[in-house]
């Protein structure tokens, strides 16, 4: 099987800038995996101190967008990794992702890390099929 790395506009022109070593989709046989971003400025490409919910909001659209740029969507993914600065974030961040998941989610772990260096406190990776 061939990797294939997918390129995302406008994240991927966002990474370069920051010179960030990571490509934000790679397709391989069957299979999608989309890397965890930060909750990027839609509009800028800035990462700006935004509420949690918003956060989460704009980390699932993109999550979103790399899916749909590989061929596949939301509902054909099987597996999200969380990671999130706090526990105490838990209950928001699940209400948004219950929006974008909402009949049968995929499976998940919610992981809290200390920190990014950045004004965010979530990133949301995911394994899908096609």
């Amino acid at each position: 099987m061939q990797r294939e790395a997918i390129r995302v506009e406008p994240f991927s022109t966002y990474l370069e800038r920051r010179q960030a070593p990571v490509t934000p989709v790679i397709r391989c046989g069957g299979t999608v995996y989309v890397s965890g971003l930060p909750p990027f400025d839609p509009d800028t490409g800035e990462i700006r101190a935004v509420s949690i919910e918003r956060q989460a909001e704009l980390v699932l659209d993109q999550l979103k967008l790399c899916l749909e740029a590989a061929g596949t969507s939301l509902s054909n993914v099987l597996k999200c990794n969380v990671y999130c600065t706090s526990a105490e974030k838990f209950a928001a961040v699940n209400a948004i992702y219950a929006r974008y998941f909402p009949i049968d989610p995929p499976a998940r772990i919610f992981i809290c890390v200390p920190g990014w260096p950045g004004p965010f406190d979530i990133e949301i990776d995911c394994v899908a099929t096609m």
